[in-house]
């Protein structure tokens, strides 16, 4: 494992669709290895491949590991198949590429995402609460989007302006 650097927005990798992973690549763990070590390290509750520069369809997730019990979770090449369409909530988010800048983001209570797992197998999963708003969030830096698209352009500038961008 290695602890790998955090790219900060504006990178353009950031704003980047991201290709899908080989999932039998044998570089494939040390990845997931990085992504947990460094997401740790930051005092993240999930990080991005491509947040790491790595423009791969993976990302990880402990949403529990802050308050006690460590919960990872890594997901190769997911897809959503289902969010709520009803009940969504606002709520503040922060991101490692966006350090220090909480913002609100309004997004569905749950979701259901079909993955492949750490060790190959495929799976799919109802997460709700806390688990399903970090998916999305993560989910959102696969396709190339961050916190400020979630804003409406007023805020989005006036919360760049605070960021420096």
């Amino acid at each position: 494992m290695s602890l790998r650097e955090i790219l900060l927005w504006p990178d353009p990798r950031l704003s980047r669709v991201c290709a899908p992973a080989d999932a039998d690549d044998p570089a494939l763990p040390a990845l997931i290895d990085d992504l947990f070590e460094t997401m740790y390290a930051a005092k993240g509750r999930g990080l991005a491949a491509p947040q790491i520069g790595v423009m791969q369809r993976v990302f990880v997730v402990d949403v529990a590991w802050k308050e006690g019990t460590p919960a990872p979770m890594a997901f190769v090449n997911p897809h959503l198949s289902f969010h709520d369409e009803v009940a969504h909530a606002e709520m503040e988010e922060q991101c490692l590429s966006i350090p220090d800048l909480p913002m609100p983001v309004t997004r569905p209570s749950s979701v259901q995402i079909a993955f492949i797992d750490r060790l190959g197998m495929s799976q799919d999963e109802m997460f709700e609460g806390p688990a399903a708003r970090c998916i999305q969030h993560e989910f959102d830096h696969l396709n190339g989007r961050v916190i400020f698209d979630h804003q409406a352009p007023k805020a989005r500038t006036e919360f760049e302006a605070r960021y420096g961008g």
